[in-house]
């Protein structure tokens, strides 16, 4: 007999994408657990942007609040714990937290972020989210017509030339050893002026995360205020895949159209399951598997 406390759905993971599940099942009157260890990815990030009502906000006040609205809904509880395995039990899922204890509920939602692999760059994750970014959608407005880098080769660099030359005629790739660009696309950045410095990078100068000047190995420094950066990333909690979900050719959480995984009455949205790392879009993922959860839910309970 399970005698683990008991709950329609547990979510794993409790910034924007687990609350935003939350509210969904909690105003359908669905018992949730929301199971947080306190470590979002941006919590350096100063602003967040691009995310209507609350543009310029600072990222930790947007989860606070949502929290607030969250825990309103009685049925709603919150847990400030690590994850550290899950298995599936009774037709559901069985959690167990760092402290030992357990909890039981029919549904699993991941909504637990991805963890930054930081390069091996003096400075680099100081600045991380404050002048080092990697969304010109999240901050390239407010860096507009600075001084600008992207570390970054190949396919991603030329991607990443193309958003952001629109943003400043001040931009210079930096490739951190051999350039791996194309004919075509050695044409191209010649075309529109983006000079290529292959140079490897010893450090980053800053003063308290914003950026001053790139220190390479061999001595050479080039001023700068910002780098775009797409560091390699793993997922945060490997409870998902332990349980048989499919991850991605680039690592993420695979998602049908609904947010479901590949194992069945398990979900996952926010940044582990989508290329789109923004709030806007954790918040968007995060209602609809809320939504999604609760429809199967009641398709299960009207038979």
């Amino acid at each position: 007999m399970n005698t683990a406390p008991q709950f329609d759905v547990i979510i794993i993971g409790g910034s924007y994408a687990g609350l935003s599940a939350a509210m969904a099942l909690g105003r359908s009157l669905r018992t949730v657990l929301i199971i947080d260890s306190g470590l979002p990815c941006n919590r350096q990030t100063p602003h967040s942007h691009n995310f209507i009502t609350q543009d310029g906000e600072r990222p930790y006040l947007i989860a606070q609040k949502a929290r607030e609205q969250v825990l309103k809904y009685p049925t709603v509880k919150f847990l400030e714990a690590k994850a550290v395995e899950g298995q599936k039990r009774n037709g559901g899922f069985e959690v167990t937290v760092e402290s030992g204890s357990t909890y039981y509920a029919d549904k699993l939602v991941f909504a637990t972020g991805l963890r930054d692999l930081m390069p091996d760059i003096t400075g680099f994750t100081a600045c991380w989210g404050i002048s080092v970014i990697h969304c010109p959608y999240c901050h390239g407005y407010e860096v507009k017509n600075k001084k600008t880098v992207i570390l970054a080769n190949g396919d991603v660099a030329i991607h990443y030339v193309q958003l952001i030359r629109g943003l400043t005629k001040d931009l210079t790739v930096l490739t951190n050893g051999s350039p791996e660009f194309s004919a075509e696309q050695y044409d191209k950045l010649e075309k529109y002026g983006i000079p290529v410095i292959a140079n490897e990078i010893a450090s980053l100068t800053h003063e308290n995360g914003l950026l001053n000047e790139v220190v390479f190995k061999n001595q050479s420094r080039f001023p700068v205020h910002v780098m775009y950066a797409r560091p390699h990333f793993e997922q945060h909690c490997p409870i998902a895949e332990m349980l048989g979900c499919t991850l991605t050719e680039t690592g993420h959480i695979f998602t049908d159209a609904f947010q479901k995984t590949t194992v069945p009455h398990i979900y996952a949205c926010g940044d582990n399951s989508g290329m789109m790392r923004s709030v806007a879009h954790a918040v968007y993922t995060g209602n609809l598997a809320g939504a999604m959860i609760n429809n199967e839910l009641t398709a299960e309970a009207f038979k």
